[in-house]
């Protein structure tokens, strides 16, 4: 559970300054708790989760190839 939360926190930590107010507080809550060495209840590490979801996108690279293509001759 720890290594899934540690996982997480290291994810996020670059989107913090994305997060509405109220996410922010409670990130800031369940990262001092993180810190302290706790592991965070069931609904903390679904909270914790959803912003995982919502700010962690794994997207696909566009292949711009097609745009830098040398012209024929």
């Amino acid at each position: 559970m720890q290594r899934d939360q540690k996982k997480y926190f290291e994810v996020l930590r670059r989107y913090e300054r994305k997060f509405e107010p109220r996410e922010a507080d409670d990130y800031k809550m369940m990262l001092i708790r993180h810190k302290d060495d706790e592991d965070l209840d069931k609904q903390s590490l679904e909270r914790l989760k959803e912003l995982y979801q919502k700010y962690y996108v794994n997207r696909e690279r566009k292949n711009y190839d097609d745009f830098f293509k040398k012209p024929e001759e």
